[in-house]
Order: C-alpha cells, then sequence, then structure tokens
C-alpha cells in the first residue's frame, strides 16, 4: 500500500514536472523571436528589372511588353541603356511623341536572375544574409505584380526565353502533374543554391490578391465566357455577346485598374480552386524537390497588399507554409495608412500568430521621417518617443524584433529623395512631375541626415532592410521614378538633368558613393557582431526636446550598448544619466568614455549619433 503511494506520488511529481517544463518551453517559444533567425536578419529589396543585366542574350523585345501599360507594342522600342540620363528620351522615345510619364513604363533595362548571381559576393561583403526579391514570376510588365502564371519564373530572367516558352506551351497549368522546369525555373534554383552557400536567405513576393491580364486562367475565361472551367475565378461583370462587334466583357480589376483581374474571394478569403492552385505554387518554390527538404527552396514570402485577403486564408497559407518550413518567413504588406478611413492602419490582426510572422514597417518608416527628415511638420523627440511606444504596444513582444524595418521601397520616394523634399510627409508625391519637389542629388548636410537616419535604423529593434541602391547614394521620387537602374561602381553613368516638372538646373553627377557604401557595411557589421543590437531589448534613457537628442539602451543579459543621438544640426555637449558607471566604447570611432556617479558626457556634431558599448 505504502509502496503504491509512493510510486504514485513520484508520479504525480514527474508529471507536474514535465507539465512545468512544458509550460516553460511554450512560454520561450511564444516570447522568441520566430522564426529564430528573422531577427539577426539584415534585408536588401532588389527589384529584379533594375538591379543588373548579367546576361544581355536574354533581354526583353518588343513582343513580350504585350499585355502591359501602356499597352503599345508597335511604336520604335529598344532597351534602354542603363547608365543613360534616366531624365532624357532616347530618341525611339521622341519618335511616339509622348513624355517621360508614358516612355518610363515601356522601358526594359535587362536586370536578371545571373545578374543577382553575380552580385551575391557584392552584397555579402556589404553584410546582407536576407534577400527580398520583387516579384520574379512570368508577367509582360516590368515590376512583375501582373501575373502571367505563378508557375515560372519570368523568361527574360533566365538563359532561354524561347526555350521556356516552348516547355510552358506542353503544360496543363492547372494540373501540377504536368509542371515542368523552364531554363529561368532552374537558374532561379541555383539563385537559391548560390545565396544558401553565401548564409544567405531568399524570401519572394506572393502577389496573391490579383493576377495580369495575360494569367492563363484568365485568357481562357476570356476565350471561352461562361463556359470556362476558371469563370468562378474572377469577378466578372458582364460577359461579351459573341453576336455583337464590342467587347462587352467586364471584370474587376485590383483598385481599378483594369490590367490587374481580381481574384474571387469568398467569407474565408480565396476560393478552394484558387486557394488549391497556390497551395502547389508554395510547394514547388518551398520544396522544389519534394523530398520533404526545404533547403533547396525559397526561405520565406513577402505577401502583396495582404489586408484585402481575408485573415481565413492567411491562416491556412500560415499552416501550408510553416508545415513544408517551420523556420520560412511570412512578412505582409499592410499598407502603412487605411486610405478609406483616413487614419493609420493596425498591423494587430495579422499579428497574433496564426497568420504573419511580421509587416513591413511603413508606419515606422513616416514616424522617422516626421521626427528626422521633417522641418514644419517635425515632431519633437518626446513625440517620437511616444509614438514608438504606441507601434510597439500594438503586438505582442517578440514581434518587436520581426517587423521589416525599412525607410523605402519600390512603392516609396527613395530615402535621399525623402531628407530633400522635407514636410510632403512620408509617400506622399514626392515626384520629378510635381513642380515643389526637389529631385536632385542631397548635399552633404542632408547625407549627414541619412547617415543618422540609418545608424537609428540599424541600432533599433526588428530586422533593417535597404532598398537597393540606397547604400550606393542613389535618389528618385516615387514609382516609378525610384525604380531606376543600379548604380554600379564599374559603370560610368550621365550626368542626370531634370526637366520635368521642374526648372531646368545643373546636372548631377551619377556615381557609386564609396563612401556611403562603407557606412552602412560599417553599421551592419556592428548590428551582426553585437547580440545586444539584435535581440537586446530596448529602454529610452533620455530625451530632450528642445535640445532635439535622445538617448537608448539596447541589453541582452550582461551585454549593454548606449546609442545617443544629436538630431539637432548644431553640435552639442551632452551629459547622460542613469548610465552604469564604468569604460564605454563608441564603436563607430574606438573613442573611449567614462561614466562617473552614472553620469557620462559626450560631445556629439551636429547630425551625428554614436553607438557605445560598456566595456
Amino acid at each position: 500500500m505504502r509502496s503504491d503511494r509512493r510510486i504514485g506520488t513520484i508520479l504525480l511529481i514527474v508529471f507536474f514536472v514535465i507539465l512545468l517544463a512544458s509550460c516553460q518551453k511554450n512560454f520561450s517559444e511564444i516570447e522568441e523571436p520566430q522564426p529564430a533567425w528573422i531577427a539577426d536578419a539584415v534585408f536588401y529589396q532588389i527589384f529584379p528589372e533594375r538591379f543588373r543585366n548579367g546576361d544581355p542574350t536574354n533581354d526583353p523585345d518588343k513582343k513580350s511588353l504585350f499585355g502591359s501599360y501602356p499597352h503599345d507594342t508597335t511604336s520604335e522600342w529598344h532597351i534602354s541603356p542603363w547608365t543613360a540620363d534616366w531624365y532624357r528620351l532616347q530618341p525611339w522615345e521622341k519618335k511616339n511623341g509622348k513624355g517621360l510619364a508614358y516612355n518610363l513604363q515601356r522601358r526594359r533595362y535587362g536586370g536578371d536572375l545571373q545578374g543577382i548571381i553575380d552580385k551575391l559576393d557584392y552584397l555579402k561583403d556589404l553584410g546582407i544574409n536576407a534577400i527580398y526579391l520583387n516579384p520574379v514570376f512570368e508577367s509582360p510588365s516590368l515590376h512583375k505584380y501582373d501575373a502571367a502564371t505563378y508557375i515560372h519564373i519570368d523568361d527574360n530572367f533566365g538563359p532561354n526565353p524561347g526555350l521556356d516558352q516552348k516547355i510552358i506551351k506542353k503544360e496543363n497549368p492547372s494540373d501540377p502533374l504536368t509542371w515542368q522546369w523552364t531554363s529561368a525555373d532552374s537558374l532561379f534554383l541555383e539563385l537559391i543554391r548560390q545565396a544558401h552557400l553565401r548564409g544567405i536567405k531568399i524570401i519572394i513576393d506572393g502577389v496573391f490578391n490579383h493576377v495580369g491580364i495575360t494569367h492563363w486562367a484568365f485568357l481562357d475565361v476570356k476565350k471561352n465566357g461562361p463556359l470556362s472551367h476558371f469563370k468562378d475565378w474572377f469577378y466578372v461583370l458582364q460577359w461579351d455577346d459573341p453576336k455583337t462587334p464590342e467587347d462587352e466583357f467586364r471584370y474587376k480589376g485590383w483598385m481599378g485598374v483594369k490590367e490587374l483581374p481580381e481574384l474571387k474571394e469568398d467569407e474565408h478569403g480565396l476560393i478552394a480552386p484558387i486557394r488549391n492552385h497556390i497551395f502547389a505554387v508554395v510547394e514547388r518554390w518551398m520544396d522544389p524537390n519534394g523530398d520533404g527538404n526545404p533547403s533547396d527552396g525559397i526561405d520565406g514570402w513577402r505577401l502583396d497588399v495582404a489586408e484585402m485577403i481575408d485573415h481565413d486564408f492567411w491562416k491556412l497559407f500560415r499552416l501550408k507554409v510553416k508545415t513544408i518550413n517551420p523556420q520560412a518567413y511570412i512578412t505582409g504588406e499592410i499598407f502603412w495608412e487605411d486610405w478609406q478611413n483616413n487614419k493609420l492602419m493596425n498591423p494587430a490582426p495579422w499579428l497574433k500568430g496564426d497568420e504573419f510572422d511580421g509587416v513591413m514597417n511603413y508606419q515606422w518608416a513616416a514616424l522617422v521621417t516626421r521626427y528626422f527628415i521633417d522641418q514644419k511638420e517635425k515632431i519633437s523627440a518626446e513625440a517620437f518617443v511616444e509614438g514608438l511606444k504606441k507601434l510597439d504596444q500594438r503586438y505582442k513582444p517578440r514581434f518587436r524584433f520581426q517587423q521589416l524595418n525599412l525607410m523605402d521601397s519600390h512603392d516609396t520616394e527613395r530615402l535621399a529623395s525623402n531628407i530633400t523634399n522635407p514636410d510632403f510627409f512620408y509617400d506622399k508625391g514626392v515626384s520629378p512631375f510635381n513642380p515643389q519637389c526637389q529631385i536632385r542629388k542631397p548635399n552633404a548636410e542632408e547625407r549627414k541626415i541619412q547617415r543618422l537616419i540609418a545608424l537609428f535604423q540599424f541600432t533599433y529593434p526588428g530586422p533593417p532592410m535597404i532598398y537597393y541602391g540606397t547604400e550606393s547614394g542613389m535618389w528618385g521620387g516615387d514609382d516609378p521614378d525610384c525604380r531606376k537602374p543600379m548604380v554600379w561602381s564599374d559603370m560610368v553613368y550621365e550626368p542626370e538633368s531634370v526637366t520635368v516638372g521642374q526648372q531646368p538646373k545643373k546636372p548631377d553627377s551619377v556615381y557609386f558613393d564609396f563612401d556611403l557604401f562603407h557606412y552602412y557595411q560599417t553599421l551592419i557589421k556592428l548590428r551582426k557582431s553585437e547580440i545586444a543590437l539584435r535581440k537586446g531589448e530596448m529602454k529610452i534613457l533620455s530625451f530632450d526636446n528642445e535640445k532635439d537628442v535622445l538617448a537608448f539602451l539596447r541589453t541582452f543579459g550582461d551585454q549593454q550598448i548606449l546609442v545617443v543621438i544629436n538630431n539637432n544640426p548644431h553640435s552639442q555637449q551632452l551629459e547622460l544619466e542613469e548610465i552604469a558607471d564604468g569604460q564605454w566604447k563608441n564603436l563607430l570611432t574606438q573613442e573611449m568614455f567614462k561614466s562617473r556617479q552614472q553620469k557620462l558626457k559626450i560631445k556629439l556634431a551636429g547630425k551625428q549619433g554614436a553607438i557605445l558599448k560598456k566595456i
């Protein structure tokens, strides 16, 4: 009897120990950033058509433009010279009698996958360990958000466009058993392999709200009308009457854009046939060999216009993705502004742990703009700190290490042009077609602002992301001006003149900015070498509205990093309080400081910051 009781007691104790361990494990899993690599990531966004032309033999031809705006495949057309003045019309462009805005949409520069592979070592040298690629699937446009298929990589990104088209014609796109691998597909898998060899992750754009007018299912609907097997994939408003000469076919396009037919949803998101097709696509690119080992596939997804698809779909999407690769990263493009209700979008509903791992942190970028860049609309240090707290309080603590912290992208003005145009607020019409804007090369003082913003970006919780060319000094207004060909150090560029919407001015010289590149390289190296900058908790220590300064601490275990920001254009002597006594080393300059009686004195030049490590 006593023996039985003793055994029962022991079993009960073992049960509670296991239960406690399980609870601790679950709690740890909830609090730790997921996937495990994301807090260590430094992202680089690549717009493939404009990054590097590594293989001129696969360049687009005029026929490949069919189906893309402005639907001009008859006017004279040639590949645009990579190093030409962006604002100067080429001779063949002048012949069509249209302006710059029209011709920018027709331009192709020949960027491709080989160009990205060729520059992986450049990215490795910069310190990048994660790449976000804008859409790479077959599409007639320069931006590729109007997919012709999700099954294949764009043939002009691969080595043999002609062969790829022949392969595609043999498939049944609705039957995964017939899908084959084109030369472009194979080169994309080689890109993944080469990136992984260098310790670089790859995430790609998933555009699942809409497709293009050359998409295989849409073409079938347009051809066969109500008899099409895919008639329920789209919002058809009116069928064509074959008895009349007019084309009465009408359908719903994303935001009213006819080039982007919207995919149909029910009360649970994308309808089952579309959902099943997309999930087959997810498997194809996340586990290309189909052997259950995702190491040869992509490392995650960036999801376009994610708030326009029902939550139920994204929950199933997450389940599908994480089943294939639990360490895949899912980030959503949640518009930073709710256009319909004229207020900031709250990303919290997507960040509960059952949909996305993070979002593109546009609201953070807007707040940074208001504090570091704006002048008349500038907010105080206190308002900036309060704004950061409000952003942070909307989701669980672990998500602060999972937001994609960016300052510019393919959808916004470039950071440099954001700086040269204060008070336009963020993503609000900075354009060469706006006569109130200054689309020019930043001066030395404005570059100081860019460096200070970069310092803040790379010392803040959450993976930072660089838009291609920001590190090499590129500038440009909002789309399409932010999509210029990459500025490389091995190319000689024409000076750039702005004559659209502005008075003619002295041309700006265009060249690779080595000093700026090395500064970003230094910041990345510091972030990757200091775990406190990647995973440490953040505590605001002080801010001063009058001096326009702030200081915050990043701590991880016994490691401490003190970040001091002088947002004032003038040099200042600062005295910080509540600083642990001891030696502090400025990791940017190697200068040593000593804190006594919990006070530390430091002098900073105007628009300068310091990253101090406790020794």
